[in-house]
């Protein structure tokens, strides 16, 4: 068990290309030793940059450096940038309660400020959240009564009409971590069916 009085910061800066139309927001990065490479999703056992290669490249394997076990971080930036999909998370500092990766021993010490995050993002459609702690939170923080299902999407009034904006929806995925039991093929479709929600494939 660690010390509750041991905050730790978000190590990553948000990733939001001007063109931003979905925007992922996790919980927070898990440790920087499971990490493979500086950027969201860093863990190479998660399968969430796998998912996106078989979404828009019919090959799971198209951001993987298999040799090095790690991602390609520069092909995902620009091919992020390309598409306007962005990312951050919904927590700025937290508590980690256990020496792991999992959400249910990270405590949030300071949300993130969505309203300000978001903020110039004029083509935003969709926020996308992958767990259960970040729908929690991100809910919480905006103050939306309800939370919707797995694959499920709702309307988000107060980010909604802001400076003459269309509607921006929640849209909640399954994990991409292998610890969620969902095959990855059900997953890599579930993922396909919101790229085209939002206009994006």
């Amino acid at each position: 068990m660690m010390n509750r009085d041991n905050i730790e910061q978000h190590p990553l800066q948000p990733f939001l290309p001007t063109n931003t139309k979905v925007l992922f927001l996790g919980s927070f990065p898990p440790q920087q030793k499971r990490w493979c490479m500086p950027f969201f999703y860093p863990n190479y056992i998660n399968d969430h940059w796998r998912i996106t290669g078989e979404v828009f490249f019919k090959d799971k394997d198209h951001f993987v450096d298999t040799e090095h076990k790690t991602f390609r971080l520069d092909a995902i930036k620009a091919f992020l940038q390309e598409k306007g999909i962005g990312y951050y998370d919904t927590a700025c500092a937290v508590r980690r309660l256990n020496a792991n990766a999992s959400d249910k021993f990270l405590e949030i010490v300071t949300p993130t400020d969505i309203p300000s995050l978001v903020h110039g993002l004029h083509q935003l459609r969709l926020i996308v959240t992958t767990g259960e702690l970040a729908t929690q939170t991100l809910c919480s923080s905006l103050k939306v009564t309800s939370m919707p299902k797995v694959n499920e999407s709702m309307v988000i009034p107060s980010l909604s009409n802001i400076e003459q904006r269309q509607d921006v929806y929640l849209y909640r995925l399954p994990s991409s971590s292998r610890a969620y039991p969902l095959a990855f093929g059900k997953k890599a479709e579930a993922y396909r069916q919101m790229y085209i929600f939002a206009g994006i494939l």
